[in-house]
């Protein structure tokens, strides 16, 4: 019986890269290719989401433990929950643009699924200063 050899989950910027890297792939596929995947006993494959996503938001330094820095300024924290309002927008608060360091004018794609909307900040070439 031949065991195959366990890959090691990417973490940090090696796995930010390679998900980039895969662009199109769907979730379950880019944490495949990353190492987030065990095999049962029977040899059937099995992605584990949780602990790729997870990953992810380490790599992106992404605080969701409340452990973020306020600069002594009180306030709400971002919940991570939105609801949509009367007129049939989504806001989306200045602590998860704050977080992001997001700019004024900075564009997103909007694809829609089933159940969900993804953002995906549009990356606009460095403009040469005049």
């Amino acid at each position: 019986m031949t065991k195959k050899k366990k890959i090691e989950p990417l973490t940090g910027e090696a796995l930010l890269k390679k998900v980039k890297e895969l662009g199109n792939l769907s979730k379950e596929e880019k944490a495949r290719e990353c190492g987030y995947y065990t095999l049962t006993k029977s040899g059937v494959e099995r992605v584990n989401m949780m602990k790729f996503l997870n990953a992810l938001i380490d790599a992106e330094g992404i605080e969701l433990d409340g452990k973020a820095n306020l600069n002594g300024r009180g306030g709400r924290s971002a919940s991570y929950r939105i609801s949509v309002q009367s007129n049939g927008n989504l806001l989306i608060g200045s602590a998860y643009t704050k977080q992001m360091e997001l700019q004024a004018g900075d564009e997103f794609e909007i694809s829609l699924g089933r159940k969900h909307i993804h953002l995906k900040q549009i990356d606009l070439p460095d403009e040469v200063s005049a």
